[in-house]
């Protein structure tokens, strides 16, 4: 009797040690390296992680998986050397087991790999932006122009642009 489940589904297994403000987890499709943080992953699948468990686990789609997943973590008090990053793929068969960039959030992977051997040498030199702090030292920012330059993924489509409401004050009438 089948169980249903898929024997390359993707497993994470989260464990906080420290306490964090902000943790989400993000499957990559698409990147927009003119904007730097979660937005650099354009519209992206999110996945249910919250700050508030000290434990979770999720299992992630084996059938059209993303380009790549990466999980993020921001601790209390924020410190940018500690905040916590692992961007991962799916890897049939593969199994990892560690920490999330720095000590504090440990990560358990079955069925994926980690990625590792990206960050800020990642942009390139003539990259748009890359003198802007912002951006050249946003962890997600270096991994998506590894993405960009190490598995073609594609850019957003541009966003509309930003309507500004009328300065003069007036109010609209329904």
């Amino acid at each position: 009797m089948k169980s249903g489940a898929d024997p390359e589904q993707v497993r994470i297994e989260i464990e906080a040690t420290d306490t964090y403000r902000i943790m989400w987890l993000a499957g990559v499709r698409e990147v927009d390296l003119t904007e730097h943080c979660l937005k650099t992953f354009a519209e992206c699948d999110r996945h249910d992680v919250t700050h508030r468990r000290r434990t979770q686990t999720l299992l992630l789609p084996a059938h059209n998986p993303p380009a790549a997943w990466y999980l993020c973590a921001l601790p209390i008090p924020w410190d940018w050397g500690r905040n916590a990053h692992l961007a991962f793929e799916h890897a049939p068969g593969g199994n990892w087991e560690g920490d999330a960039t720095v000590p504090g959030l440990k990560v358990k992977l079955t069925n994926a790999l980690p990625i590792t051997a990206w960050g800020e040498h990642s942009i390139p030199l003539d990259a748009p932006l890359r003198s802007g702090r912002r951006y050249r030292t946003c962890r997600n920012w270096q991994f998506g122009w590894w993405l960009k330059t190490h598995r073609d993924v594609p850019d957003a489509a541009p966003r509309p642009p930003k309507v500004e409401p009328d300065s003069r004050g007036e109010q609209l009438a329904f």
